[in-house]
């Protein structure tokens, strides 16, 4: 491993790294700050809510929305485009990029889990840890309570049912359902 990069610089790589850093321990109690302050807003702060979303988020499109609560482990890696939807409960940990289209529709308790943990006991003890990006394109709804792995692309269009968990690629124009998620319908 080279060992000149930071921790910081290899989990952008999407290469092992160490969440312990001290650099990425900061990074991620800035979110959880941030996080916090948002899970606390009423529901008629909407104004608040977006200034804090704009202030832990790579990007946040126009007329989009988050309900809390909501929780990710840096915030800085999630870019959500215009006139998306996400229901209570959203859980985007974006060790790696979380990239989300416009006018997406997320239900309620859904995760976007980016974070993998190496496969051999030793690095899994010493606590290294990797990460690959989810893209979801626009126009797709993710029903309650799905849990979308590292590493899927979910294209335009695509409905994934209730619950779902999807561990591979979804193409654009097609309902995926079950565990794994499969193909039940082309639209």
């Amino acid at each position: 491993m080279d060992d000149s990069r930071t921790h910081r610089e290899r989990m952008l790589a999407g290469e092992l790294y160490q969440p312990s850093d001290p650099e990425l321990v900061e990074a991620s109690l800035h979110a959880r700050r941030l996080r916090e302050r948002f899970n606390r807003t009423r529901p008629d702060q909407n104004a608040e809510r977006r200034h804090i979303l704009a202030k832990l988020l790579g990007s946040f499109g126009a007329d989009s929305e988050i309900r809390p609560p909501f929780f990710c482990d840096y915030g800085f890696q999630i870019h959500i485009g215009a006139r998306t939807f996400a229901n209570v409960g959203l859980v985007a940990l974006d060790v790696a990029p979380i990239t989300i289209g416009d006018d997406v529709q997320i239900g309620p308790n859904v995760q976007l889990l980016t974070p993998t943990h190496p496969l051999e006991p030793e690095l899994r003890r010493a606590k290294w840890e990797a990460a690959a990006p989810i893209t979801i394109g626009s126009n797709v709804w993710i029903g309650g309570g799905a849990i979308v792995l590292p590493g899927v692309t979910i294209g335009d269009d695509a409905v994934v049912g209730a619950g779902a968990v999807v561990t591979r690629d979804v193409a654009p124009g097609v309902v995926v359902a079950g565990n794994p998620a499969r193909v039940i319908r082309t639209l």
